[in-house]
């Protein structure tokens, strides 16, 4: 089994486009006010000979490519000629998997195209890889605590004593906890249970289905500290479990790989290797019913912005967002207050992590508007994941 496929991703050769927009950068100009000067006093007259000696045609060139890539219907749009949309018409509706590596990495990096999935009734799931549980602050263990010991009280006359039992032993243990301290089994399942219900509090307010909603835990995360335990098998097996029961037209992924943590990569990696354990079967997943026939059928999308974010001229897919639907991507990160300034992993980045993802997408659908193409309040973007069929 190949744990490491993330490294064999390469970029879309847009060689052309690559070309053309750093030579937008270099000279200050829209695409589309480019001229036969530019490009020979910039070292790229040879694109012009290549279009008939046009400048304008290698600009429409471009710019039509660029444009392709801007889409409201990220599941594809029903009933219509998808010969230039970056996704196919059928069918429809779509299965859509969205892997998270985190409990909240879903609506940081695709929030939007999430919301405009479920309101165009494409059967969306979301699959939370790891349990997010070190990622909680001690006070926001305090807090459930206390609301839990309140509720025994309203509700039970403070008669259960196994929340009476638990309460004083997790008030103990977070009394005496000394800096570099792991947390014990129990309060890093308490942690995790937060973030699970901060997840589903943002499902529910995207509109996707409690049963469509999955905490796969994968092993390889659940040492208690930052430095994860080595990748195996086991992380794999429960990603094919669920593409095989689901066998989505539609999947996507994370690919923020430079995450300081590496748990977008590893999870990335997981991911990858089930797709290419499904299309590589053994003889036991056949008789388990595992079969990749499904996957020809299939897209796997990539997106970024919980660290970064695609290079302009590596974007296939731009999901654009008014005004009011970033504010509703706002609010679904919001769901998730154990990420907010309680955080313990915010980095030196001082911007909270909705303020983060919302500057990233304002400053894509900049670029595409500094290029001369349509200006939107924000843009997340995807590149298509080529695997072999």
């Amino acid at each position: 089994m190949n744990l490491n496929l993330t490294s064999t991703i390469q970029m879309p050769d847009h060689a052309l486009r690559r070309q053309v927009i750093e030579l937008c950068h270099k000279v200050g100009k829209p695409l589309l006010k480019l001229s036969t000067k530019d490009y020979v006093e910039n070292g790229l007259g040879h694109l012009v000979e290549e279009f008939d000696g046009q400048a304008g045609l290698v600009n429409i060139e471009v710019f039509n490519e660029l444009q392709h890539t801007i889409t409201g219907w990220p599941g594809g749009k029903p009933d219509v000629d998808d010969t230039t949309r970056p996704e196919r018409a059928k069918p429809y509706p779509k299965r859509v998997v969205v892997f998270s590596p985190h409990p909240d990495d879903d609506v940081i990096s695709m929030g939007g195209t999430i919301r405009r999935l479920m309101q165009q009734k494409h059967d969306v799931h979301v699959a939370y890889e790891t349990s997010g549980d070190i990622a909680v602050g001690d006070e926001e263990v305090r807090r459930f605590m206390h609301f839990i010991n309140g509720f025994n009280t309203i509700f039970a006359n403070g008669s259960d004593e196994v929340i009476k039992y638990s309460y004083q032993v997790v008030k103990n243990f977070l009394k005496n906890k000394k800096e570099g301290d792991l947390d014990t089994e129990q309060i890093l399942r308490l942690k995790g249970l937060i973030r699970r219900g901060e997840a589903r509090l943002a499902c529910e307010y995207n509109g996707i289905d409690s049963k469509h909603i999955h905490f796969l835990d994968l092993p390889f995360y659940e040492s208690g500290k930052i430095e994860k335990l080595p990748m195996s098998e086991q992380d794999v097996e429960p990603i094919i479990a669920l593409l095989n029961e689901i066998q989505p037209h539609q999947i996507y992924v994370a690919a923020d790989l430079a995450d300081p943590h590496g748990t977008h990569r590893k999870c990335t990696d997981a991911v990858l290797a089930a797709i290419d354990e499904i299309l590589h079967p053994t003889p036991d997943m056949q008789e388990m019913g595992i079969d990749g026939e499904w996957l020809k059928d299939c897209r796997v999308w990539m997106y970024r912005g919980a660290w970064a974010e695609w290079e302009v001229a590596d974007i296939e897919m731009c999901v654009p967002m008014s005004p009011e639907e970033l504010r509703e991507k706002r609010n679904s990160i919001l769901r998730h207050q154990s990420q907010m300034e309680s955080a313990p992993f915010l980095g030196n980045d001082e911007r909270l992590f909705w303020q983060r993802a919302e500057d990233r997408n304002r400053d894509t659908a900049k670029r595409y508007d500094e290029l001369g193409l349509a200006c939107y309040e924000a843009m997340e973007a995807f590149v298509e994941y080529k695997f072999q069929k």
